[in-house]
């Protein structure tokens, strides 16, 4: 465990000693704190053996990062470390994404105790990814558990590279890898607000201004809190507050979960936003559908726009039988929203070039476009119901 400036030197030198790739893991606090941020860093790399770093107690992690970055890193679903450790300073050359490429190389199961049974036939002891990794000191179990998600990265890299190279997906693997890690941080999504868990009972233009209300008031006192939203107010709370209209504060605390200890000290608060949406005036109360450029919900497609409905049927089993006949799972092939925004609102001249345009200009890869463009072209010029 290195959580000192003198410890960390210890662990800077071994690690450059080391050889080949590093294997990196991350334990956040996911559920009990706002922010995603590391509070956990593990490395391995073979000949220095596994160090894990305590980035809380340590100010400056640039020497680490100065043996690091250069290194090829293996990780196990990449997309999800590589944000919090590049606000440490940790942004590697390379990357290997075991879930990825178990994913590219036609794996059903890829999470990392799976991986690790079927291809190099250890049973991994886990038990507390969910745990609160912000809490000090860190139990001994807690450290056992975080290490054992780096020990068997490397050889695993081994085995699924094999795997790949057999199957002549490594280039493929290699633009998504890059992809992975040049991935641009993550647009804070507009109007967060309307993914409340139980939007679907809200009908009413006034209820989603109330749900509005409630979701941003939460979410400013978990951000200054550094509290996860859910453990100050659960959606399930603003849900039941909007569809009851307490009128006041007495009626409040009779409903579920703002009866607890916690919500009787921000009842004010509550009643407050609850009331500034009975307020609006009806100029400014949000529209009952979200605002934005994406295609509506597929099940309207046959109402809105039959055409489209029809192209979108016919991608689909183009794309299932490429997927299919190479060992891919349909999302990794193209994305989803990709697919439907290109059936939604086809390029014109609707050819391959066209098509290939429309699936670079929305992210996909050379390998992707390789094998979709052209079937995709043909599926989308001649549909067939």
């Amino acid at each position: 465990m290195v959580a000192s400036a003198g410890a960390l030197d210890a662990a800077v030198a071994l690690l450059d000693g080391g050889t080949g790739p590093v294997a990196v893991d991350t334990e956040r606090a996911s559920g009990y704190r706002y922010w995603q941020r590391a509070y956990l860093v593990q490395l391995r790399r073979d000949g220095a053996g596994t160090v894990l770093v305590d980035p809380i107690g340590l100010d400056d992690l640039s020497e680490l990062a100065d043996v690091l970055n250069p290194l090829e890193w293996v990780l196990h679903a990449a997309s999800q470390d590589l944000p919090c450790l590049g606000e440490l300073g940790l942004r590697p050359t390379a990357v290997f994404d075991t879930e990825l490429a178990a994913r590219l190389a036609g794996f059903e199961r890829v999470g990392l105790a799976p991986l690790v049974e079927e291809l190099l036939g250890y049973h991994l002891q886990k038990g507390h990814g969910a745990a609160d990794w912000s809490r000090r000191p860190l139990p001994a179990d807690w450290l056992t558990y975080a290490a054992l998600d780096v020990e068997l990265l490397l050889p695993l890299r081994a085995a699924i590279a094999a795997e790949l190279d057999t199957q002549g997906k490594s280039a493929w693997a290699a633009e998504e890898f890059e992809a992975v890690r040049s991935a641009a941080p993550a647009v804070p999504r507009a109007e967060a607000w309307r993914r409340t868990s139980g939007m679907h009972r809200i009908h009413q233009a006034r209820q989603l201004a109330a749900v509005r209300e409630l979701w941003q008031t939460r979410d400013h006192m978990a951000r200054q809190r550094d509290i996860a939203p859910g453990r100050i107010l659960p959606d399930t709370a603003i849900i039941d507050a909007v569809l009851s209209e307490p009128p006041d504060e007495a009626t409040l605390l009779s409903r579920p979960v703002f009866s607890g200890r916690s919500q009787r000290r921000h009842v004010k608060t509550w009643l407050a936003a609850l009331q500034t949406a009975r307020g609006l005036p009806a100029n400014e109360l949000p529209s009952l559908r979200a605002q934005g450029e994406s295609p509506p919900p597929v099940n309207r497609w046959p109402d809105r726009d039959p055409t489209a409905a029809v192209r979108l049927t016919a991608a689909r089993a183009t794309l299932i039988e490429i997927a299919e006949q190479h060992r891919l799972p349909l999302q990794n092939l193209l994305a989803p929203d990709l697919v439907r925004r290109l059936c939604w609102e086809p390029p014109e001249p609707l050819d391959a070039a066209g098509v290939e345009r429309h699936l670079v200009a929305g992210g996909a890869r050379r390998w992707q476009c390789e094998l979709t463009a052209c079937p995709l072209a043909a599926a989308l010029s001649s549909p067939t119901e």
